[in-house]
This record gives structure tokens, C-alpha cells and sequence, in this order.
């Protein structure tokens, strides 16, 4: 069905435009937020009434896009992204990236209006951008994509696993304990009768 749009909807047109819609979305979305107005004789009327006041409107947002587009164009963007040393993006820089960065700048554009070469850059160089702004009015931005290197963690070599070497201490315990084994033994009680039995004997003959 046919609608006459009512306010500015940046997905459909802007205010004063005619246009073919779905019943459903017209009933649903658009009659109830009052964005649209059925197109008929009478909302016509009401239009062509308004008309001078719609194209007013309209002059000042060519005018402002015409100030952005001087100030877009003036910008040169720097993006520094994860590379490689080939000069290849560990990702890609996309129209929302772009929107992020013009945001930061004081620039809030829409990621539908950005176009890329492309559609993504993959890689580190000069790049220009074409930024949409009001009817045909377009902005090129230049944007310098750098490559930030890297940094991959080092670890240090886990030695094999096995038998661990004895230390010093470990050493001299095991020394002293060879040491004392090296000690005699004790004469056991038989040894020593037989050692002096003989001289009880001498003593006796005396």
C-alpha cells in the first residue's frame, strides 16, 4: 500500500516522501509510531500545505552536509591493528571500525553509510573511504591502516623428567653413612673368651 511519510525513517525516506510499503509493516510500524499517513486525496492536501516548511528542512540538511563533508574530508584516520610481519591484519578493518573511529573523532555516522573498497581492509597501507551523507552529497576520508607487531610469550624449557641428581648434601649423608659402615663391629662374647682364656691359663700356672 501507499504511504506518505511523516517524519524522517533512514531505512525508508524522509518526510514528505511517497511510499509503497507492506500492509502489515504500514498498520503495525509506521500508522501507530506516526511516521506515515495513508497516501489518499486529504493527507495529499495536508502535505502540499507543507510543503515549503518540508523543503526548508531539507535546504538546511544539504547545508550541513555540505559543512560535514568539508570537515570529513579534511580528517586523516589512523587505525593500528594486529599484523603480521608480511603486512597481513590478524582481522580486517570493517565499516564499523570506521564508525568507531569517526565517532571518537566527533563524527557520528551510521556504518551503512561508510563504503569500503572492498568492503574490508586486510591489510596494512593508505586507503580511501567514501562516507554518505545527505542525498548525493558523499565525503572521502583517507585512512592509514598500521601494523602493530605481535608479541608471542617465551617459555622456558621444562628439563625431562627423571631421576634427579644428587646434590652436595645428599653426597656427604650418603658418604658418612658409608663411613660408619666401615667401622668394626663389636667382638661378639665367644671372641672375646677365647682371646682370654690363654692368659687365665699362664696366670693359673703361676
Amino acid at each position: 500500500m501507499k504511504v506518505i511519510l511523516n517524519k524522517d525513517l533512514p531505512t525508508l525516506g524522509e518526510e514528505g516522501d511517497v511510499k509503497d510499503v507492506a500492509k502489515g509493516y504500514a498498520r503495525n510500524y509506521l500508522f501507530p509510531r506516526d511516521i506515515a499517513l495513508p497516501y489518499n486525496e486529504s493527507t495529499l492536501k495536508l502535505f502540499e500545505a507543507r510543503r515549503g516548511e518540508i523543503e526548508a528542512r531539507k535546504a538546511a540538511k544539504r547545508q550541513d552536509a555540505a559543512g560535514l563533508k568539508e570537515k570529513i574530508e579534511a580528517l586523516a584516520l589512523v587505525l593500528t591493528m594486529p599484523a603480521g610481519a608480511n603486512g597481513k591484519l590478524y582481522g580486517a578493518v570493517t565499516a564499523q571500525t570506521i564508525a568507531e573511529e569517526l565517532a571518537r573523532q566527533g563524527f557520528q555516522v551510521e556504518r551503512k553509510r561508510i563504503e569500503i573498497p572492498g568492503n574490508t581492509i586486510k591489510s596494512v597501507g593508505r586507503y580511501r573511504i567514501a562516507v554518505k551523507l545527505y542525498e548525493s552529497a558523499a565525503a572521502e576520508c583517507a585512512v592509514t591502516v598500521e601494523g602493530q607487531p605481535v608479541k608471542t610469550e617465551s617459555r622456558t624449557p621444562v628439563p625431562p623428567r627423571g631421576r634427579r641428581p644428587r646434590n652436595e648434601t645428599e653426597s656427604a649423608a650418603s658418604g658418612g653413612e658409608a663411613a660408619e659402615d666401615k667401622t668394626p663391629a663389636p667382638e661378639t662374647g665367644e671372641s672375646a673368651a677365647e682371646n682370654t682364656a690363654p692368659e687365665t691359663a699362664a696366670t693359673a700356672a703361676e
